[in-house]
């Protein structure tokens, strides 16, 4: 890959944080942008901006002069928070025509971190990239990125943008275990097995599609690449392994490599949360070379490992 200058908003974040770090070691310039430092490395330059603030985009114009290329991963990305406070939304929203705008004064393409979540459970059988109905948003969240990515294609077809979506799917491992700031299933159900606490499942029936972190890292660097390139542009991609997972396994597996029994109990799925998600990733697979190389019982094994050793140097400090 031939050395970028590259703006990564959302930097602080587990997916930021990981591309950012990944990035660097490959020689690139980075400069990350988001809301809050980073807690688990001081290797990335980041500016301290709220991107879902109105006028924000001339201080972002600034910043990104002279780069290649923008990865736009901030957002507020817990689904049922944003059914309590359906605002986190609208933020998201503004954070990514905050972004647009610098993309449209700039002339940079751009990679936009969508979700699975704009398919909603109604197309739990269906995950074709060409396939997602915009009217069935079942949480605030899938809205914003639903929302997101028509501002996107409306960038396209009048000012020319060129970018590339990537839709993530329950993406897990390093750089993932910061529970206070945000509950995220796998970190959470890690933390409370590892104090010997019972866990709930909200959907004992919800099957998932898992990512581990350094596949959808390396899917996101083939799409950089091609993109800079203009090998491949304006098109919507499916990043998962793609295999389903049922959170009871997720659970079994933790527990396995903790070397504790579980203690389970079940709720029903919260309001606007997908019960059925098993990403097709033929589309990843032929425009990207992707080839996603850990499945969720090899990568739990090395969630858990890094947790226990985060834990410990936490607890120390």
């Amino acid at each position: 890959m031939s050395r970028m200058k590259i703006l990564v908003t959302g930097s602080s974040g587990q997916i930021g944080t990981n591309l950012c770090l990944r990035l660097t070691e490959e020689g690139h310039k980075l400069q990350g942008a988001d809301k809050r430092s980073n807690s688990w490395t001081d290797k990335i330059p980041t500016l301290i901006i709220d991107l879902s603030q109105r006028d924000v985009g001339g201080n972002l114009k600034e910043l990104a002069s002279g780069y290649d290329l923008v990865v736009h991963l901030a957002a507020y990305a817990k689904v049922y928070k944003s059914v309590e406070n359906p605002t986190l939304a609208l933020d998201n929203i503004v954070m990514t025509f905050n972004v647009l705008e610098c993309c449209r004064l700039m002339g940079l393409p751009i990679i936009f971190g969508s979700s699975r979540e704009v398919y909603g459970d109604i197309h739990h059988h269906i995950t074709d990239e060409s396939l997602a109905d915009f009217v069935v948003a079942e949480s605030p969240y899938s809205a914003s990125k639903i929302s997101g990515e028509a501002l996107i294609y409306s960038y396209s077809q009048c000012y020319g943008l060129k970018y590339l979506v990537f839709r993530f799917s329950n993406v897990y491992g390093r750089y993932d275990s910061d529970i206070e700031r945000m509950e995220r299933v796998v970190p959470l159900f890690i933390d409370k097995m590892y104090k010997r606490q019972p866990i709930v499942i909200y959907g004992p029936e919800k099957v998932l599609d898992f990512t581990y972190i350094d596949d959808c890292v390396d899917g996101l660097c083939r799409g950089i690449k091609r993109l800079h390139s203009g090998s491949v542009e304006n098109q919507i991609i499916n990043l998962a392994y793609g295999e389903g997972n049922s959170l009871v396994r997720l659970s079994e597996l933790i527990a396995e490599s903790l070397g504790v029994d579980a203690k389970i109990s079940f709720q029903p799925s919260l309001p606007g949360e997908i019960k059925r998600y098993v990403a097709n990733i033929t589309r990843a697979k032929s425009l990207l070379g992707y080839q996603p190389q850990t499945p969720l019982h090899g990568g739990i094994p090395k969630s858990v490992e890094w947790w226990l050793s985060w834990n410990h140097r936490k607890q120390n400090q």
